[in-house]
């Protein structure tokens, strides 16, 4: 029997339970009143034996996922969703440039391309423990990570203790690499590409809304896309799509969608962080947007030519509400990144701070994360993707935004390594049309056509 995850009530009250917790609300009552009734912890990865619920256990799920959402949250004025209240609470705020610069073409391909490369460093180790990464890694030589994984040499019983994503695995090890496969870390940028060729750099959360029920499988989104998608066709409007029903309103999804929003805004990173703002409130709030536009201003202060990764990350800083989780993660790991010279001691102590609170696709620590290693690394491309993906939590989503910003400070594709450039053979898997077997240099081009457009 098929069986839908991220979408039945009966699997969402477990992660409103947990989202509770972190933003602020008490949510001990309604969790008491969930127990009794046989209801169980959500599933914590998608395809793990959802629970079955009888028409009582669904209904009475339906009822406390509106109950959770209607509780009062003692981290709101901290953390607004609304455009304005951000903007009052990030003292920083970049200033808008008088003129902006034109981005390099050239640096726009090394983008793409370090988003692709990054991102396929960590498919096949996606869900994974961080202690099983590392062993993979070490039963090949290959700690610290500094190449593609490989099965060739891994013994029988560490691949059964920790297996390969299923999903990835046939298209993802260095053996068996031939292109860039299908992601929905990949297909997100297109359809942002697609949305600024369509409605320009003006486009309304309503315009991304359309777009996706226009153009997007909905068997490509997961978790709060999912959730937002499955809003839309039952006539929910944004922004009550990324409310309504979705606990996974602050995890990593808007985030992977906010590069275009970067690159097409070189040297306006207060333009790239509003644009992205519109993007993630379709499917986020809070510190889910807060990534996304973090994201988004570091990428434009790259594009736009700033001295050195730290003052792009600083510039991502400034859009994020001073006094927010995700500002006080994103210091933390700037500070571990400066005060341990062995990455591994920096994973380390983000695990500690986050791993038992967040979910491993969390916005909070895994923006963290990629902060740390791009800080680490001081943006040289092969550290930085390395280091992303070696930290555990949402491997290839980690590895892709690390990539897409090292990838764009080295301004041409010629200057990643040939290890990394040439098994994806400048070609591109998806399933958003129009797109599929597309090169990165003609990805590059159609992007500089739209952050020059007027």
């Amino acid at each position: 029997m098929l069986r839908l995850t991220w979408v039945q009530p009966e699997d969402l009250v477990g992660h409103e339970l947990r989202q509770a917790r972190l933003d602020g609300r008490e949510p001990s009552r309604i969790e008491a009143r969930w127990r009794a009734a046989g209801g169980l912890d959500a599933p914590e990865r998608a395809g793990a034996s959802p629970q079955r619920a009888s028409r009582y256990l669904r209904l009475l799920a339906e009822d406390l996922l509106d109950e959770l959402a209607d509780l009062p949250s003692a981290l709101a004025e901290d953390e607004p969703t609304d455009l304005e209240r951000i903007r009052a609470r990030c003292p920083e705020w970049p200033a808008r440039p008088p003129v902006r610069p034109a981005p390099a073409p050239l640096a726009l391909e090394a983008s793409w391309l370090g988003r692709a490369v990054g991102c396929l460093l960590g498919k096949p180790v996606e869900k994974l423990p961080l202690e099983g990464i590392r062993a993979l890694a070490r039963a090949t030589g290959n700690w610290p990570l500094s190449t593609w994984f490989t099965a060739r040499g891994v013994p029988a019983e560490l691949l059964a203790a920790h297996p390969w994503n299923r999903r990835s695995a046939g298209t993802s090890l260095a053996e068996n690499i031939d292109g860039m496969p299908e992601d929905d870390d990949l297909n997100y940028p297109l359809l942002n590409l697609l949305l600024l060729q369509r409605h320009g750099r003006a486009f309304t959360t309503a315009d991304v809304a359309g777009l996706w029920l226009d153009e997007l499988p909905p068997g490509r989104a997961f978790t709060a896309e999912r959730v937002a998608f499955r809003n839309l066709l039952g006539g929910i409007e944004p922004p009550l799509t990324a409310r309504h029903r979705n606990p996974f309103r602050e995890w990593i999804g808007a985030l992977i969608r906010a590069d275009v929003h970067g690159w097409t805004n070189p040297g306006d990173p207060a333009a790239a962080a509003e644009q992205a703002h519109r993007d993630a409130v379709l499917t986020h709030t809070a510190n889910g947007v807060y990534a996304a536009m973090f994201t988004a201003a570091t990428l434009a202060a790259a594009a736009g030519g700033a001295p050195d990764v730290h003052a792009c990350l600083r510039t991502g800083r400034a859009v994020v509400p001073a006094r927010s989780r995700l500002a006080r993660a994103v210091d933390d790991a700037l500070d571990l990144a400066a005060a341990h010279r062995d990455f591994d001691d920096v994973v380390d102590a983000l695990h500690a701070r986050h791993a038992a609170t967040h979910h491993w696709v969390h916005a909070v620590p895994n923006t963290a994360l990629i902060a740390a290693a791009l800080a680490h690394a001081d943006g040289d491309f092969t550290g930085s993707v390395c280091r992303a993906v070696s930290g555990g939590w949402d491997t290839d989503s980690d590895g892709a935004t690390a990539g897409s910003v090292a990838g764009l400070l080295a301004g041409d594709p010629g200057a990643l390594p040939d290890r990394w450039r040439t098994p994806l053979k400048n070609r591109l898997a998806t399933s958003v049309a129009g797109f599929d077997g597309t090169g990165f240099d003609t990805l590059a081009h159609l992007t500089h056509l739209e952050a020059t457009r007027s």
